[in-house]
């Protein structure tokens, strides 16, 4: 909750502050209008306030965010996902989504680090299932090259790691053969267990590559893999696993791990959160790219 609580000050200031202290009030009036019970925060919460509880008999989340056009972004992704792998929206109002609980909701980081090729066969599969849904006319969602224009900047990062992140993020956007709807964000975190079944949440709903989706995948669950001793052949083992279930080139794969490092560094910078994770990750691709 500190964290949370943290971030949400580091971004919106004077705003965010007065959201924290509205926020009871808010969910206590959600509760009411909604017909939502037993209201519980769950854990490890980052940048927006989520709740599991329940809509009469029936498990839900409520998640709550200032930020109202990436909830919508994301209300729109899981439209567009449904039947392909998503949970389902039960309701929707700016800044709050109410979505169905998958039970028992576990996640693939509890995967980690016995079970991690099972994991990734798992991940692989969604992805390929996720990858089918349609993607919509143009303007409906963004693409990657949009978030990636960021680069494009200067930040306190080693003018050799942004140089490297551009110059490879311009050959994969002008190699690209195939572009799918993208989850975007597609850690072990947002793939759940419900029931016989895996499916997905929180999509940021973007455009481009399928060999960027494994991105998020490889690089988490942090802390975890980076405390882990066992951390660059975990990472390798990864990419070549990815690449042999999806049919995808290894270099690829790393090259966008590489600049989604980068391109996260950038926004931990920019929100005013820790970098020492993303330091670390992007020396450990690195690393590997000049192995």
């Amino acid at each position: 909750m500190n964290k949370f609580k943290t971030n949400i000050i580091n971004i919106y200031g004077e705003r965010g502050k007065n959201w924290l202290k509205e926020l009871p009030d808010f969910i206590a009036s959600l509760a009411k209008k909604y017909g939502l019970s037993e209201l519980s925060p769950v854990p490890h919460l980052s940048y927006n306030y989520v709740l599991s509880g329940f809509q009469n008999d029936t498990p839900i989340v409520l998640k709550l965010g200032l930020d109202v056009a990436c909830l919508k972004q994301e209300a729109i992704a899981l439209k567009v996902f449904a039947g392909f792998g998503a949970v389902k929206i039960l309701a929707e109002e700016d800044g709050v989504l109410i979505l169905e609980r998958v039970l028992p909701g576990d996640s693939l980081e509890s995967y980690f680090p016995l079970k991690d090729d099972e994991a990734i066969r798992i991940a692989a599969s969604v992805m390929k299932h996720l990858h089918q849904a349609p993607v919509l006319v143009t303007g409906t969602f963004p693409h990657i090259r949009d978030w990636l224009e960021v680069l494009d900047k200067e930040y306190d990062i080693p003018i050799n790691y942004l140089q490297k992140a551009r110059h490879l993020r311009d050959q994969l956007l002008q190699t690209t053969e195939k572009e799918v709807l993208l989850h975007g964000d597609l850690h072990h975190d947002n793939i759940l267990k419900n029931g016989d079944e895996w499916v997905i949440i929180d999509p940021k709903g973007v455009i481009g590559d399928p060999a960027y989706e494994t991105a998020a995948f490889i690089r988490n669950p942090m802390p975890g893999l980076l405390l882990s001793a066992e951390a660059v052949s975990i990472i390798k083992n990864r990419i070549t696993t990815f690449a042999k279930l999806l049919d995808l080139p290894e270099n690829r794969i790393l090259d966008w791990c590489f600049v989604q490092a980068v391109l996260a560094w950038v926004w931990a910078l920019e929100d005013k959160c820790d970098t020492g994770y993303w330091k670390q990750i992007t020396e450990i691709f690195d690393k590997i790219k000049r192995a």
